[in-house]
């Protein structure tokens, strides 16, 4: 399939308008009560326990701890766990769908 400059850019307006409705500006592991916590732009904190997501409910603290925020704000990393969640689907309760999870 090739990429067109119009569906390129259509992508970008798709992305656009799911960061308006909310990205991450902060992750973190917070053991003491066993959450992942998001900040998002929006002022809206949001928080999970990680047996939720499929490939961090046995993970250590530490590996729950090494969150990456991708460049867009709209995906959350564990590069140790080599897990990825969509955070749209997951401001939507979807933890498990394709959508959000993206399990390498």
């Amino acid at each position: 399939m090739e990429i067109t400059e119009e569906s390129f850019i259509q992508a970008q307006q798709r992305m656009e308008e799911l960061r308006q409705r909310g990205h991450a500006l902060s992750a973190h592991y917070d053991p003491t009560k066993n959450r992942i916590v998001i900040g998002l732009n929006t002022g809206v904190e949001i928080s999970f326990p990680p047996d939720r997501v499929p490939g961090l409910g046995d993970a250590t603290a530490e590996e729950l701890a090494a969150i990456e925020i991708s460049p867009s704000g709209l995906g959350l990393h564990w590069p140790r766990r080599d897990v990825d969640l969509f955070l749209p689907a997951v401001l939507q309760g979807e933890f498990s769908s394709r959508t959000a999870l993206i399990h390498g």
